[in-house]
């Protein structure tokens, strides 16, 4: 059996899939050239952070949940949802395990009970995570609209159906009605007023 230490840089490289594996959604709706799904987990876990904040929660442990909620697609890449009545699957608690397998201790503690606690639902940060996932995956549909894709728009229902906290449902409801990039003409305002 390999030491903890080759299987913990086995893991790292494994995760590093999820830099380029691309998320499936996104090709059903015809997108050329989607986001990773590390591209998707990254903004995910910043706006799982904001909502915590915002909820009362802790941020950084809903960032940790959102790190590693997707992480077990190293093992069974992106599933589209159009996919998942005709696939059946291992759960992620399960996936999770088997990455973690030999890992140290601590880590593979630290990374089962991220994923534990994001699946099981019940905590402040899981809800806020959770939240976070489908508002990123509402945002994205936004800039892909923006970018000239005109099939987004279910993308954007079924987050929004999704979403459970009030500050989640408020920034979703901002981010409808803002541009992508009107944050871009109100930093050179700002600058120009320093």
């Amino acid at each position: 059996m390999a030491n903890e230490t080759e299987r913990l840089a086995g893991f790292l490289y494994e995760i590093g899939l999820l830099k380029r594996y691309k998320r499936t959604g996104w090709l059903v709706a015809g997108v050329k050239d989607p986001e990773s799904i590390a591209d998707h987990s990254l903004r995910t876990a910043i706006i799982a952070s904001v909502l915590a904040v915002m909820e009362g929660a802790d941020p950084e442990r809903a960032a940790l949940l959102s790190l590693f909620h997707d992480s077990q697609e190293t093992r069974l890449t992106d599933i589209p949802y159009l996919a998942r009545p005709y696939v059946t699957k291992a759960s992620n608690e399960e996936v999770t395990g088997r990455q973690t397998r030999g890992l140290p201790e601590a880590v593979a503690a630290l990374v089962t009970g991220a994923v534990a606690e994001y699946e099981g639902k019940a905590s402040a940060e899981a809800m806020c995570a959770r939240d976070a996932d489908k508002l990123e995956c509402l945002i994205q549909a936004i800039e892909y609209r923006e970018h000239g894709n005109q099939n987004t728009r279910p993308w954007v229902d079924s987050s929004l159906a999704q979403l459970q906290t009030a500050s989640a449902r408020r920034l979703a409801e901002e981010a409808q009605k803002a541009g992508s990039l009107d944050w871009v003409m109100r930093a050179l305002n700002d600058d120009e007023d320093l």
